[in-house]
């Protein structure tokens, strides 16, 4: 058996990798392809047409295997005749030495499992559910509070504090905001407080249920796996936009019902409210949405100097030396307004400057330190997907409505002013629009733009629909 082939020199492989990729983000959609594809990397290509692929994780390299192998193949092989099939490997942390050309390449993980078209293996996992760690440093003593994030806090702490005797006022608590705002933060806080009082509590991330449900599945242990979720006191899901497969999402549901139906607390976290998880079933969305949701909004510049405080003190346990002028605090909360992570960055990048190289921290040094941080002030790029989520929430319609081919009224003009804002506010031709809407022509794009421009110039209660719709996209 010949060794396997590197990819060539003139990088044919890897251009068809790219195309790939960019084929399967077509195919899949964004919030799929980054969910489950962004991370793979190409590692080279054996004479037999196998081409090896690497991931970061166990559970990505068993979900790919058992759901995506054969597609990637497809589109592989769309993009390049020589590829048959694949092969996944679990990539080591660290950097991988780069293979002597004509040697063969080694792996840097135990032995892959081999996939084809024509039979993909699966990963005979019989590990039973077992929740996510809860990290109990993120506790409530150490959540900020502030106008954006108080009442998400106050429904967390009485859903932690709750006695199991007493009556549950808010099940299912569905908490969501966009990233680095702290809904994980209070999840881990909940099932900390939780499981402190005595409860027994079960938190996990969508991606760890779809693993200890697919893995049961395989085991031929469902019905055990079942039996241990609904047993619990409470169940604390993280993520749950990512929770992919009607049979996953058909036992999510079953289990959520049994659940809040024998008065059992569940604790779901998300990115975006329960009626725009789009890729989730109907009835799924109704339940999540049948309790109490409450959003966490962004930090408002108080808040993010109380985090910038915090995260100086804790610092300074480690450097006693290091300190940051008030000055400059107070400029980093004004200017990185994205969310927690990036102040916590902010604070990281200064104490690195300063320790290191022994520079003075000054307003000067900290503008020339944090530049790309603060470049988060420039006006964001709009997506075609937030401006029909925006426009759907603000006139009572759903996404799925504006993308369909109903005609009424209620339905028409947000589709128009949606279209409008996509031609406005991003670089997209009329025929991608189009497409982004449904898979209309172009002329409708165009007649819905010139329809709806005409009517800014006579309807005042419009164009500030219009207005407050542009600031809302561009906040």
């Amino acid at each position: 058996m010949s060794a396997p082939a590197h990819l060539p020199a003139g990088g044919d492989f890897e251009s068809a990798w790219q195309r790939t990729q960019k084929r399967l983000r077509a195919e899949l959609g964004e919030d799929i392809y980054l969910s489950w594809f962004a991370r793979i990397e190409l590692e080279r290509v054996s004479d037999s047409g196998m081409a090896h692929l690497s991931v970061p994780t166990r559970f990505l390299k068993s979900w790919i295997q058992s759901h995506y192998a054969e597609r990637i193949v497809r589109a592989f092989s769309a993009e390049h005749g020589d590829i048959r099939q694949i092969e996944l490997e679990l990539r080591t942390v660290g950097v991988r030495p780069q293979p002597a050309r004509g040697a063969a390449a080694q792996p840097a993980a135990a032995k892959p499992e081999h996939i084809d078209v024509q039979r993909p293996t699966a990963d005979p996992t019989t590990a039973a559910l077992v929740g996510s760690p809860i990290d109990h440093r993120l506790a409530f003593d150490s959540f900020l509070v502030g106008r954006s994030n108080a009442l998400a806090h106050a429904a967390a702490r009485e859903v932690a504090s709750a006695r199991p005797s007493e009556a549950i006022r808010y099940n299912p608590l569905y908490i969501h905001s966009a990233v680095g705002l702290g809904k994980t933060h209070l999840l881990h806080a909940i099932a900390g407080a939780a499981e402190a009082g005595g409860r027994r509590v079960v938190y996990l991330t969508a991606e760890r249920f779809m693993f200890g449900f697919v893995s049961a599945l395989r085991a031929q242990t469902s019905l055990a796996f079942k039996e241990t979720l609904r047993g619990i006191d409470m169940l604390v899901i993280d993520d749950v936009q990512f929770l992919q497969g009607k049979t996953v999402q058909a036992e999510f549901g079953h289990t959520l019902n049994a659940l809040i139906d024998a008065g059992r607390q569940v604790v779901v976290a998300a990115d975006r409210p329960p009626a725009e998880l789009e890729s989730l079933d109907e009835r799924l969305r109704s339940r999540l949405a049948g309790g109490l949701a409450v959003e966490m909004g962004s930090l408002d510049e108080e808040l993010r100097l109380q985090i910038l405080k915090n995260r100086l003190a804790a610092a300074q346990e480690a450097h006693p030396n290091f300190d940051v002028p008030p000055s400059v605090l107070s400029y980093v909360a004004r200017t990185v307004t994205a969310n927690g992570r990036d102040l916590e960055g902010a604070i990281t990048r200064l104490m690195a400057h300063n320790t290191l190289t022994g520079t003075q921290i000054t307003l000067e040094m900290a503008e020339e330190a944090l530049r790309d941080l603060v470049r988060n002030r420039e006006p964001k790029r709009v997506k075609i997907e937030d401006i029909q989520r925006i426009v759907a929430r603000h006139y009572n319609v759903s996404r799925a409505d504006i993308l369909s081919a109903r005609r009424t009224a209620t339905v028409v003009r947000p589709r128009q002013i949606a279209m409008y804002l996509a031609k406005v506010l991003t670089l997209r031709s009329l025929p991608e629009i189009g497409r982004r809407f449904g898979g209309r022509d172009h002329t409708t794009v165009l007649h819905a733009v010139r329809k709806i421009d005409g009517l800014l110039k006579s309807d005042n209660s419009l164009a500030e629909d219009v207005d407050l719709l542009k600031r809302m996209l561009s906040e």
